[in-house]
């Protein structure tokens, strides 16, 4: 997934190489890619109604949104395993699985990548950084820090090292890993309760261990939150220099661990983001989201860790933990920063992405409100998300689209039919909804308005819903129930099989699996509908509100 929090438009890639856009107002719209192939990277260059997508065959593709149209694309001549957009820019940073970072500029004026003449290779960072090394490494995770508009770039590599390094000077501002985790550290215990903090050393003979995911966990970059093949978190401050330049004795002191579980398996920790706390809070807290790091055969879930500290890395302690269940298997997740706050670190809502295609989102304020004890405690309520067309909940298995416009029909409006527009969709409690992007269509719902157009679909128990389609956006009208008040009569909630629709008079019939057929007359509200049961020769008339 990716999000443009200026024009608030949430992107998300499928297996089949197709790109769905969600804006506001119900705007939704789908890129297809020629080549069907999953995307492993997707990224807004904010405002600028573009997406860079890398897809799992290395090839980069540049969406342009006004035009609804891939606008250029490349072919990388390696296995891409980092990539990165540099906020503010046209710039990307991109690794590879030979530890080469390289530099793109999508240039707006004749719409292609241009690979910049600026590269660093592992090797000659790691001599420039004064750390010996074996064998070649992948780029695992590159992370532009905040506030130095892409000058300065944190660099992480499988094995373990991680690089601060700064692009307009060529010199690495700090290293961490390789032998720094040897020495005598501090442990942040984040198990069961997290409430009860626990503190150890690090044991001296840790081995070098694989990077999985990692993110910056403070507002000015001044610490890093990585997880581990291992199962295990480290927070690293990255302001200190390294020990191997001579000016730092004790690296160690500025590492914490953080550890989700006390098994010896533990899941690797694939995916990590952070939200900072309030700008006047004085914790200089935050909360860490985790999937990983619980015990191997675990429940699925996405852990929330809240982060206190007061005076840097020595004294971050976790106040507390919720574990979010999964509906279904995790995909991703993403962060929505408030609209309107300068300060992007804070988020109003989580979207959570599971398998097959379910998107899941919380609401900021219910995540991060203070709860004064367990007992308090109530798991925050995620919602799905809202669909005009269900296609899964319930199961569609019939539709059609019926013309009323011709000369064979009569001039029939249906504007008292018409759902006034929606500007936001039906969210339950106080929640509020985070995306406000998009361009209206040039839908018109004045009171002359006809509807030219109608969408059908039949569904899996027994419903029928009804669209006005006369517009590209599809706007509710009827959600037809296959149940009668205080009737009961056999096949009543079978799937829906066939759908007729004469537009001379407006009537449906709706054929089902159990060899029912209801007929639905549509007319002007009067205030009362009536219902009508054939059997053989009986018939029963009843009339209900």
């Amino acid at each position: 997934m990716a999000f443009d929090p200026v024009q608030r438009l949430l992107a998300v890639g499928t297996l089949d190489g197709r790109i769905k856009i969600f804006g506001g107002d119900n705007i939704e719209g789908i890129l297809i890619s020629p080549k069907s192939m999953p995307y492993k990277y997707l990224q807004f260059i904010q405002n600028q109604g573009l997406l860079i997508a890398v897809s799992n065959e290395n090839e980069i593709q540049v969406w342009n949104l006004e035009f609804r149209q891939l606008f250029h694309s490349s072919q990388w001549d390696t296995n891409i395993t980092a990539f990165s957009v540099i906020e503010g820019t046209f710039l990307m940073y991109l690794g590879d699985e030979n530890g080469l970072l390289s530099v793109l500029k999508y240039d707006v004026y004749d719409g292609k990548l241009q690979k910049m003449p600026y590269n660093v290779s592992i090797h000659s960072l790691a001599e420039a950084a004064g750390v010996p090394l074996l064998d070649t490494q992948p780029i695992v995770g590159i992370l532009p820090q905040p506030n130095t508009l892409g000058t300065r770039v944190l660099i992480a590599y499988e094995k373990g090292f991680l690089v601060l390094w700064d692009v307009s000077e060529d010199h690495a501002v700090a290293v961490r890993g390789y032998g720094d985790l040897h020495m005598k550290g501090q442990v942040t215990g984040a198990q069961t309760h997290a409430s009860e903090d626990q503190i150890d050393n690090v044991d001296e003979n840790e081995e070098e261990r694989e990077i999985c995911s990692l993110c910056w966990a403070s507002r000015g970059g001044s610490t890093v939150a990585v997880g581990y093949i291992t199962g295990d978190i480290l927070l690293w401050d990255m302001t200190a220099v390294s020990s191997r330049q001579g000016k730092q004795t004790d690296v160690s002191s500025n590492v914490v661990k953080l550890q989700l579980a006390s098994g010896s398996r533990r899941l690797p920790v694939i995916v990590l983001h952070w939200s900072a706390g309030s700008a006047k809070d004085t914790t200089k807290g935050g909360k860490l989201f985790v999937y990983g790091g619980d015990d191997m055969g675990s429940e699925e879930v996405l852990t929330v860790l809240s982060l206190e500290s007061s005076n840097g890395l020595e004294s971050v302690r976790c106040a507390s933990r919720v574990d979010l269940k999964l509906d279904g298997s995790f995909a991703d997740m993403i962060l929505i920063p408030d609209t309107g706050v300068p300060d992007k670190t804070r988020t109003s809502a989580l979207f959570i992405l599971t398998n097959p295609g379910q998107l899941n989102f919380y609401d900021g304020g219910a995540l991060f409100s203070a709860r004064k004890s367990e007992e308090e405690y109530a798991q925050p309520e995620a919602q799905k998300f809202p669909v005009v067309v269900p296609t899964i909940d319930p199961s569609i298995t019939v539709t059609n689209m019926y013309s009323l416009t011709g000369r064979e029909h009569p001039s029939i409006s249906l504007k008292k039919f018409c759902a006034r527009q929606i500007v936001a969709p039906p969210i339950s409690g106080n929640m509020k909804w985070p995306l406000t992007g998009g361009v209206p269509s040039e839908m018109s719902l004045k009171e002359d308005h006809a509807v030219e157009r109608i969408y059908v679909a039949g569904y899996q128990d027994g419903s029928v819903r009804i669209w006005d389609a006369t517009f590209p956006i599809l706007m509710p009208m009827f959600v037809l129930d296959a149940k009668v008040p205080d009737v009961i009569f056999d096949g009543a909630n079978a799937s829906v099989s066939s759908l007729a629709f004469c537009s001379l008079n407006m009537t449906f019939a709706v054929g089902t699996t159990s060899g029912l057929v209801r007929m639905y007359k549509l007319q002007e509200n009067s205030g009362d509908s009536s219902f009508h049961f054939v059997s053989g020769s009986k018939q029963e008339g009843k009339y209900c509100t």
